[in-house]
C-alpha cells in the first residue's frame, strides 16, 4: 500500500494552481470532470503520490457542502491498493463504515471506494485501485 493521493477541497483549480504551480512549482498533468461525484479534479505528481484538487461542479456537490462546513483544505486521503472489492469486505466484516459497499468509478477510470470518517479516526479515506493497462 502507499498514500495515492490527498484530496483537497477548493472552490477553484484555477485559483488553487497559483500555489501549488506557481509557488511550489507543482505541474498540473492531468484535468477531468467525475461526472457522478459532481466534481472537477487537477492531479499534481509529489514524489511518489499526488496532490488532487478538487473543485465542486453543482451546488449539491460532497466537495460544495464539505466547503460549506470547513472551507477549503484537505478532504481525504487516498491509498493505493491491490483489490478493492476485496478490501471492502474485510472491512465490512470487521465493522467499520462503509460509505461506498462496492467500488466505483473514480478520476483517470480507477476503481474507488470510500471508509467513513467515523471509522477512521475522523479522517475520510478513500481506497483507490489502479486502472489496469
Amino acid at each position: 500500500m502507499k498514500i495515492n493521493h490527498l484530496g483537497i477541497a477548493t472552490k477553484s483549480i484555477d485559483e488553487a494552481l497559483r500555489f501549488w504551480e506557481d509557488a511550489l512549482g507543482l505541474e498540473n498533468v492531468h484535468t477531468e470532470t467525475v461526472e457522478d461525484q459532481k466534481v472537477r479534479v487537477a492531479m499534481l505528481p509529489l514524489g511518489e503520490s499526488r496532490i488532487e484538487l478538487l473543485e465542486p461542479t453543482s451546488d449539491d456537490s460532497p466537495i460544495s457542502k464539505f466547503i460549506e462546513k470547513r472551507g477549503g483544505g484537505i478532504h481525504h486521503i487516498a491509498v493505493e491498493i491491490e483489490d478493492v472489492e476485496a478490501s471492502l469486505k474485510i472491512l465490512k466484516n470487521k465493522g467499520l463504515r462503509l460509505i461506498d459497499e462496492s467500488p466505483r468509478i473514480g478520476a483517470e477510470g480507477c476503481l474507488v471506494a470510500f471508509i467513513h470518517p467515523s471509522s477512521a479516526n475522523g479522517v475520510l479515506l478513500e481506497l483507490v485501485q489502479s486502472k489496469k493497462d
